[in-house]
This record gives structure tokens, sequence and C-alpha cells, in this order.
């Protein structure tokens, strides 16, 4: 697999990554699968609740929906790195990759609310990158801490990830009391928000506060790993290991910026890894989110390491492991 082509950002890589979307999700559109019963779909979260509303019961509009959303999404994850400028070269393949690992469970490629809740988090994290050296007071931080919080009224868990805003304070500036109050402002003002509607609509509040602690602490059902899905999560997570192992190496030879980006990723990274081994209400779902700063450890991995036939031959395997996935999934 020539891997040389997934690294640039000429019209063959955006004919993959077009040709790649098709391919992994064609079944959904075939199958018309529900979604899985989780607390999220059984006790929506309010802002999921009104998507689940205005799209109804069937299928399809939910699916239409996630594929616009998941669209969206690689034209974020692509440009976060082209406005910051972390990788140091401008490249379609953090898409490619979280094309890729996005496509571990087919299962879950449906409505949820873990992508639009993704989709928010990167805009955060963009925010959070833009207070680098920015005199005075930075409201970046208030504008991640308000887009997290957003997110987290479709998908709870990603409430947690409020923490990158001050993670975002302590690596770019000074301590500043008012930004971290700003930080806790942002994260609780659309819930404030939310109870202050319920009140006036005459809605229980009790069941709102049920809904949330249900989302954030409850218990959802356990996957059931085929043989083929734990090879191929056992594979990514060496990719994983070994492609943090290499940026921790190259670190100090990045400019601060860059430097400070990967810092953050690894946080996000950190923290999706702790929620799933630790609280019981996250399951699969959240590699929608940690597909995230994943995507960027094995760009850079990949665009630098000095022997290139054998990361051809990783990059390889990993594209058809994942096809092979789908492709059990649909015939198996």
């Amino acid at each position: 697999m020539e891997l040389k082509l997934f690294k640039g950002t000429g019209p063959g890589v955006i004919f993959f990554i077009i040709l790649l979307l098709g391919l992994l999700w064609t079944n959904s559109f075939i199958e018309h699968q529900s979604p899985v019963q989780s607390i999220y779909e059984t006790q929506p979260m309010p802002l999921y609740g009104i998507i689940k509303f205005l799209l109804g019961t069937s299928v399809w509009p939910g699916l239409l929906f996630s594929f616009l959303l998941l669209s969206i999404m690689l034209v974020l994850v692509v440009n976060f790195n082209t406005t910051v400028f972390f990788i140091s070269e401008r490249t379609f393949l953090p898409a490619i990759l979280y094309l890729l690992f996005s496509a571990f469970f087919p299962q879950y490629q449906v409505l949820t609310p873990v992508l639009p809740a993704a989709l928010l988090l990167v805009m955060a994290l963009m925010r959070i990158m833009d207070a680098y050296r920015k005199p005075g007071i930075a409201f970046n931080f208030f504008d991640a801490s308000i887009l997290i919080s957003i997110g987290s009224l479709f998908y709870a868990n990603l409430i947690w990830f409020g923490l990158l805003a001050f993670v975002g304070i302590a690596l770019l500036r000074t301590i500043n009391i008012r930004e971290i109050f700003l930080c806790l402002f942002g994260l609780t003002a659309p819930y404030i928000l939310i109870a202050g509607l319920y009140y006036v609509l005459g809605r229980d509040l009790g069941v709102l506060y049920s809904d949330i602690m249900n989302n954030l602490f409850g218990n959802n059902p356990d996957y059931s790993f085929t043989r083929l899905t734990i090879i191929v999560l056992i594979y990514s997570g060496f990719l994983t290991l070994i492609s943090i192992g290499f940026l921790i190496g190259q670190m100090n030879s990045k400019k601060i910026k860059s430097r400070k980006t990967f810092y953050l990723l690894l946080w996000g990274f950190f923290i999706s890894i702790a929620l799933y081994l630790f609280l019981p209400s996250v399951s699969v779902e959240i590699v929608w989110v940690i597909a995230i700063p994943t995507s960027y450890f094995l760009a850079h991995y990949f665009i630098f390491v000095r022997k290139k036939i054998i990361v051809k031959m990783l990059f390889s395997v990993f594209l058809v492991l994942v096809l092979l996935l789908q492709a059990v999934f649909i015939f198996g």
C-alpha cells in the first residue's frame, strides 16, 4: 500500500477518503440497524433527546445525520492540524485514521450522541490552542468549556473532558484565577440554562437529575467482543503505544506550540482510557472520542518515522484489518 499517497492533500487522497467512507458505511444504510440500547438511548440527555424527537423513529434520518456529522468531523480533524500546524506537515492522514478507528464497532455506525459530542470536543481543542500567546484575559477557555458542556448534553461523559480547559490554562498561560472561574462558569452555564427551561416549562427537574446521574454513573450493557475485534484492538493498541513512544522521543525537537498541542492531546487520550476503565457508563462508544488524539499520534508516526518500508506494512495491515472487520460483520 503506497502510504505516500495518503500523506498528501491532493485529489487522489480526497477520492480515497470518499471511497473509504462509502465502503465503511454502505452496510449501515443497507441493514438499517437500530441503535444499541445503552443508557444514553433509553434515558437520553436533553439535546440528544431533542435530536431523537426531530429525526423520528425511522433509522434512515439518524443514519444520514450521523453520516453528515462524520463528514464534518473529518474536515475538522484535518483543519485542526492545518490551523495549529502541530504535526508540521499538511496532510489528510489524520482524517483517514479517524475514519478507520470509527469503524471498529460496526454496530455503533448509527445515530449516536457521541459523534456530535466528539465534534464539539475538537472545536473546544481548537479554541484552547488559539489562546497561545494571546495577551490579557483569554476567553478561549470559556468558549472551550461551554462547547464541552454543550457536548455533554448529547453525551454526558464528555463533561469529564472539561479538565482539558484547565490543562490548557496550565500549559499555555500563567495561572489566572479569572480564567479558571470562566472555565467553571462555561461548564455549568448550559446546565443552569437547561434546568431553568425545565422549570419554566413545568418539567420534572428530578427526572433531569436522574437522567444525568444515570448517564454518568449507570451501568451500560457489556459489549461482546469477537475474536477479530480483539485482534484489531490489540494491533491498534500496539500501533498507538509505539506512536506515543516515538512522539515522546521527538517532543524536545518540536516548536513550543506543537509540543503543547501534543501534551493536550495526550491528556485527552489518557482521560478517555480512564473513563473506559473506571466508569461503568462508558463502553466502546468512547472510540469516537479516543480516536481524535490517537489519529494524530499515528499520523505523526507514519509521516516522520524513518523506516518507510515498515511503516507502509504497518499501515497496510491496519487498513486491511478494519476492512476485514466490516466484511465479517456484513457476511458473517
